[in-house]
């Protein structure tokens, strides 16, 4: 019987390898759904080094347990194996071919990078950018309220730097300005959001569904790390040098956030959500805010209870059961 050729083999595993691979790299179920325009111009990226994993591991394990079998020691044999000092087509051929998937995935890379707008934050006109001053270093722990308040003075809108790193305008959105700019500080350990058109503070991210979002991103303490992972995007939060992330949502739902940089002890329970939606929830939302944040009152993220007076706390509730707050007040002292 005549034997099969090794190129054969070679070629016949080759093919099953590769359909192998490419089945498992576009039809793994690894990534979180996707909600931004950027999320598959990452997610293609990520298919494509999963593709070329599978491949090397198939490859290399096969060609390891093929060894095991084919060369392994037979009983009653005790020479020496054949004497191998070197083999230059195999040597060429292992370095050749990483380096060619390292050099393409390189440019791929740069590509996705630049399509996402990481090449130049800066290159298109801003809108006005603002932060309000969050004064001292609030270090909530779990379990506890925690009040950031804005006196009248410390609540000030300021400009900020036109940020310069970061992912910013795509090549399609250069030189126009976003949709919608939304000021985040991070502080440990929560994330401030602020809106400088409506002068609305919120504790989540509120965003309509195709619109150009732009964050302008700073950090109060210590270096923070903004990440949405069903955007596939993250940015760092850095004191005293602005950051930017520039993105569009393509999918109304809430989202977590999370901060992906160690920032202290408190860091596992830094996290909010990002809520995307529909321009006419968006509409609805920031008007009710808007009123709520008119009041002539500290602006408020979060409010711990325990700092409330007995009327301040009861004075919520006496609309709804139809008496003033001085009978409340005295049919709780005197109870």
């Amino acid at each position: 019987m005549q034997q099969v050729p090794v190129s054969l083999w070679t070629l016949v595993a080759g093919i099953v390898v590769t359909a192998i691979s490419i089945w498992i790299g576009q039809n793994h179920t690894l990534m979180p759904v996707q909600a931004s325009l950027q999320a598959p111009l990452v997610d293609g990226f990520f298919s494509v080094m999963f593709t070329i994993a599978i491949a090397l591991f198939l490859v290399v394990e096969g060609t390891i347990v093929l060894f095991l079998i084919q060369f392994r020691c037979r009983r009653g044999d005790d020479t020496d194996g054949v004497p191998v000092e070197g083999n230059l087509p195999l040597e060429v051929f292992w370095t050749a071919i990483p380096t060619v998937i390292v050099l393409g995935l390189g440019i791929y890379s740069v590509d996705v990078f630049n399509r996402m707008g990481g090449f130049d934050p800066a290159g298109h006109p801003h809108s006005a950018a603002h932060v309000a001053h969050i004064p001292g270093s609030a270090m909530p722990t779990a379990g506890y309220a925690y009040a950031a308040t804005l006196s009248d003075t410390e609540a000030t809108i300021a400009p900020t730097i036109a940020p310069t790193i970061g992912i910013g305008a795509s090549p399609q959105t250069l030189n126009k300005p976003a949709d919608l700019v939304v000021d985040v500080k991070g502080i440990q350990y929560a994330w401030i959001f602020n809106y400088p058109d409506s002068g609305i503070t919120s504790g989540e991210l509120h965003i309509p569904v195709g619109a150009d979002v732009q964050l302008n991103l700073s950090a109060q303490d210590v270096i923070h790390s903004f990440w949405v992972p069903n955007f596939r995007l993250k940015q760092d939060a850095l004191p005293g040098i602005p950051t930017e992330l520039r993105f569009v949502a393509t999918k109304p739902g809430t989202y977590p956030v999370v901060c992906a940089e160690l920032c202290g002890g408190y860091h596992g329970s830094m996290r909010t959500q990002v809520i995307v939606h529909t321009p006419e929830e968006y509409d609805s939302w920031r008007t009710e805010n808007q009123i709520a944040q008119q009041q002539n009152l500290n602006q408020v993220v979060a409010v711990n209870l325990a700092d409330l007076s007995t009327s301040e706390f009861l004075a919520p509730h006496t609309h709804d059961m139809g008496i003033s707050a001085a009978t409340l007040e005295s049919l709780v002292i005197g109870h």
